[in-house]
């Protein structure tokens, strides 16, 4: 059943104004989650980072796996909005919002990784470069500088990209608030209207943006993988590992996605929105990234046995069937064999289906992002520099306190902004077939009144048809 655009309105704007004790609840857990990480961190500042179990040679371990591991997260959102909104697919609508919030906040919880990793995070803005009377000047050749331009952009244009679309939601919103939702509503409308010369910008810069921000994105995972790439170091030193990481971004950016739209149909009761079809749609997507994904790391791993290099076997070894080969497997059984049967089977394609292979496959996806990184550091060219590496409390506290933090994020957002595109929703009910609007004037009844077209309600931010 189509709804009017009093209904869209009714329906979307409803959980910024009204909520529930589960919404509260769920607040509470997730602010409960990054307290924890506060803790932790203000414990790791006091005592120092010998808090963390790092250790020569093992100098990276939990912190660039949740660095790596939220940038790739973040693929998922304005990537797939923007490939979608270039390729005009209908069923999009409902979905970009949701993406796109996820792209913002996995950004902005990657780049706090790497202040936590700094023994004096005070000092945060060394990382920036900027010409200095001592002149520091950063290493133009590393690739720790290139992450901070490449973030940087992505996170800029991300938002952007983001705050497009919010503009003629927050004008609708802007006209049933009060008090200081009102005035918020007002900075974020910017002074919206809803006559044709704004549509037309709006629509010109949101075109401009999806172009732009696809070869952004394609570039920042590109970068992260080029940390890796570019060093000397076993099993890293690789060509493969740009179109390898971009690949696991997308995938486990999927599997977020999934997971956060079954969150918010169930909770902000979203079920005549987030329907069956746009769980099955990204279940094929996420379907093919799994064959992809699984095709990288088996061309990685066959490369790296028959070139039988000495210290790349070590780490093969290590991985496949000695210390690691537990998470190993139980990373091929999250990424593959569970997802698998459920993506490709039509029948276990469901939402229930979709939101279990998406589970393992965050799961999954954490592990090998682990797996790449500490394994080939515990095993360097020569016996005498291996080590080992354990976590401490403290890296697990800021590893869960990453999620609450996302989740928390989340949870602020959909109370202040509708996490469904009202604006794009009233535009596809007014695409209509002009025969059948034409046949609704003159028959009118009960499919007229099925297709939305009994008196159209006025839409606060109507779109030009």
């Amino acid at each position: 059943m189509e709804k009017t655009a009093k209904q869209i309105r009714g329906d979307l704007l409803r959980p910024l104004f009204r909520s529930g004790a589960g919404y509260w609840l769920a607040v509470g857990l997730t602010g409960s989650m990054v307290l924890a990480g506060v803790f932790a961190f203000s414990y790791q500042v006091y005592h120092g980072l010998g808090v963390w179990g790092l250790n020569w040679p093992v100098f990276w371990a939990f912190d660039i796996t949740n660095f790596v591991f939220w940038i790739g997260i973040s693929h998922a959102g304005t990537l797939i909005s923007a490939i979608l909104r270039l390729a005009n697919a209908g069923w999009r609508r409902p979905v970009t919002r949701c993406a796109e919030a996820i792209t913002v906040f996995a950004l902005f919880i990657g780049a706090i990784i790497p202040i936590c990793h700094l023994g004096r995070p005070w000092l945060f803005y060394w990382l920036v470069p900027y010409p200095s009377e001592r002149h520091i000047w950063p290493n133009f050749r590393s690739p720790l500088l290139w992450d901070f331009f490449a973030i940087l952009t992505y996170l800029t244009g991300s938002t952007i990209f983001l705050f497009l679309p919010i503009i003629p939601d927050a004008a609708a919103a802007r006209d049933l608030a009060h008090g200081w939702r009102q005035r918020l509503y007002g900075l974020l409308s910017l002074g919206w209207q809803g006559n044709p010369r704004q549509w037309h910008r709006l629509e010109s810069a949101m075109h401009i943006m999806a172009i732009a921000i696809i070869p952004v994105a394609v570039s920042v995972h590109t970068i992260v993988s080029w940390d890796f790439a570019m060093t000397p170091v076993p099993m890293w030193h690789s060509t493969i590992f740009g179109p390898y990481f971009v690949c696991g971004a997308i995938f486990s950016g999927v599997a977020a996605l999934i997971l956060a739209m079954a969150f918010l149909r169930k909770f902000l009761h979203l079920e005549e929105y987030l329907e069956p079809i746009h769980f099955d749609h990204l279940g094929k997507l996420l379907l093919t990234m799994s064959l992809l994904w699984f095709y990288f790391t088996f061309a990685e791993r066959l490369t790296t046995w028959y070139g039988n290099d000495v210290a790349e076997m070590n780490v093969f070894w290590s991985s496949v069937r000695q210390n690691f080969a537990p998470l190993f497997w139980t990373m091929i059984t999250c990424n593959l064999i569970i997802p698998f049967p459920l993506l490709a089977i039509k029948r276990f394609r469901t939402i229930t289906g979709t939101v279990i292979a998406s589970s393992t496959i965050v799961a999954g996806m954490w592990i090998e992002r682990f797996l790449i990184i500490v394994p080939p550091l515990e095993h360097k060219f020569l016996p005498y520099s291996w080590g080992t590496y354990r976590p401490t409390w403290v890296e697990i506290t800021l590893m869960v306190a990453g999620f609450g933090m996302m989740g928390l994020l989340y949870l602020l957002f959909s109370k202040l902004v509708p996490m469904i595109s009202m604006w794009e929703l009233e535009a596809g009910i007014r695409k209509a077939p002009v025969v059948r609007r034409r046949a609704a004037t003159f028959q009118p009844g009960a499919a007229t009144a099925r297709a939305g077209l009994t008196e159209p309600e006025p839409f606060v931010t109507d779109a030009p048809r």
